[in-house]
């Protein structure tokens, strides 16, 4: 295992004019996922709050680390990366990665990647992710029936899209972790081999979204994404944005084959 949110009025108001996709169960979640709607505090915590100790992670090709801050902070602890963007596996690799997939996380209202940020740490550049207790991988729970069918399946439609979005090439079981009380709520991890140039779907079997976050998903533009990821991936909103365009192109297409009630779900 590797660590591994109504329509739009127009479009050319840009996401910050979209009113945040929380449904009634999203907001039931919110003591479940505590950073939701405290981005900027949990951002700061993780930045400057003091690191007391660590412990080396056992699992995982990219060797995280388990930082933990003082007892009774805001935060309790954060997985730690120091991958420098290289190629020294075979593959693209970067911390980087890790916080530009959080910060497209926010602008889609997805709320499934933990708070993540950049900082420095024992001399290094690393990312540092909250570090969210509770949770079990997603293929644990093959067979058993989530409390809410309906809101699990909306969310694992999300999921496949997000992740053909930003071109997460290595979508390990075990980096999909659910919180399961009060409700099943996915949770993704591990995103250091994503935000590649590949066009390539990940997920080809992309067959329905609900309306509202496809909606988000076209306001996606250069301007909302270079001054959130810009610096954080090779080539900005470049490849980001044509992934999208195969997206929507996709869906837009299915829809004309099946119906757009079919494809474009409430």
């Amino acid at each position: 295992m590797r660590w591994t949110l109504t329509l739009v009025v127009t479009l050319v108001c840009g996401l910050s004019s979209l009113p945040p996709l929380l449904s009634a169960q999203d907001v039931a979640e919110r003591s479940t996922r505590t950073w939701v709607g405290k981005y900027q505090e949990f951002e700061d915590y993780i930045r400057s709050a003091p690191i007391v100790r660590v412990e080396n992670i056992p699992i995982g090709v990219t060797r995280p680390q388990h930082g933990f801050f003082e007892p009774g902070g805001l935060v309790a602890g954060v997985a730690i990366k120091a991958l420098r963007p290289s190629r020294e596996t075979g593959y693209f690799e970067s911390y980087q990665s890790e916080i530009a997939a959080y910060e497209v996380d926010k602008l889609m209202g997805l709320d499934m990647v933990p708070p993540t940020v950049e900082r420095q740490y024992e001399g290094r550049n690393v990312s540092m992710q909250l570090w969210v207790d509770g949770v079990v991988q997603r293929n644990s729970l093959k067979g058993q029936l989530p409390p809410n069918p309906g809101d699990w399946a909306r969310q694992t439609r999300r999921w496949i899209v997000f992740h053909n979005l930003i071109a997460n090439i290595d979508p390990n079981q075990g980096n999909l972790l659910v919180v399961r009380e009060p409700n099943w709520h996915l949770v993704l991890v591990d995103h250091s081999r994503a935000f590649t140039n590949t066009t390539r779907m990940v997920f080809p079997e992309m067959n329905a979204i609900d309306r509202p976050f496809f909606e988000r998903l076209k306001a996606l533009d250069k301007e909302t994404l270079d001054p959130k990821i810009g610096k954080l991936v090779l080539d900005g909103s470049s490849s980001i944005l044509k992934r999208r365009d195969l997206i929507v192109a996709h869906l837009e297409k299915l829809a004309k084959t099946k119906t757009n009630e079919a494809v474009f779900l409430p």
